[in-house]
């Protein structure tokens, strides 16, 4: 993609093009800051560049939301008082000092007990472990909400497996009858989660992201671009 530069009163952005064979032109600011356009070859670039400018209080807009959460998501140091998102809301830490090492979600904090308070690699190892634990229980309990809506299709229901992944929701497996999720899907509320669950369920009947998915995405989750905007824009995955 071709990077380009558009002045607008005081306001420089800055954005790649890539031309392909699309109807409209589509524009998307990235969790790393990038301004993203594609646009099929026969729209002029100059309307192109006139597009960016009517959209710049926008794209300054999801710059601004994506550093603030930049700050907000940086190296966690496991100290009381920090924050931690959860299933759509934001919670703070409780480091407490005790012999059984042990995490818990309790009246709205999520306490981790250990031995050592200044122990940070015990601290993040105990936390990962809650996280996956509650991802577990989470993303099962989506997929029993999702799978009667597909199962009359024909399609097997699948195992769920979690781990960390840098670029991406969530994706199946066909062959091994299995979906993968990201542990970082925990942070989204249930109904996000539930999204994503079903468009892997629905990778089962449509390998690709055609007009058959996305109709057939669309006929069972009507809603289904509301959540994923929510996710994009409030658990920033750059995805």
């Amino acid at each position: 993609m071709k990077k380009h530069i558009v002045n607008h009163g005081d306001k420089t952005i800055e954005f790649e093009l890539e031309r392909k064979n699309v109807k409209n032109i589509n524009l998307r600011v990235k969790p790393d800051l990038r301004v993203l356009v594609s646009a099929n070859e026969r729209v002029p670039f100059y309307y192109i560049e006139n597009y960016i400018k009517d959209k710049t209080p926008w794209i300054l807009e999801k710059i601004q939301h994506f550093e603030k959460t930049r700050n907000t998501n940086a190296i966690r140091e496991f100290v009381s008082g920090e924050t931690v998102r959860y299933l759509g809301k934001q919670y703070r830490l409780r480091i407490e000092q005790a012999d059984k090492e042990e995490a818990k979600f309790f009246q709205g904090y999520v306490y981790l007990y250990v031995k050592d308070k200044n122990d940070y690699n015990r601290k993040k190892r105990l936390f990962d472990r809650w996280v996956k634990q509650k991802a577990g229980h989470i993303f099962n309990e989506s997929l029993e909400r999702m799978y009667p809506k597909i199962k009359k299709y024909g399609i097997a229901k699948p195992v769920i497996v979690i781990r960390s992944m840098k670029t991406r929701w969530g994706s199946c497996s066909r062959e091994k009858k299995k979906i993968t999720l990201n542990s970082e899907l925990i942070k989204a509320p249930k109904y996000c989660i539930d999204y994503i669950v079903l468009h892997e369920l629905i990778h089962f009947r449509y390998r690709n992201h055609n007009q058959e998915f996305y109709n057939f995405l669309t006929a069972l989750m009507p809603d289904w671009k509301q959540r994923k905007s929510l996710l994009d824009s409030e658990v920033v995955l750059d995805v």
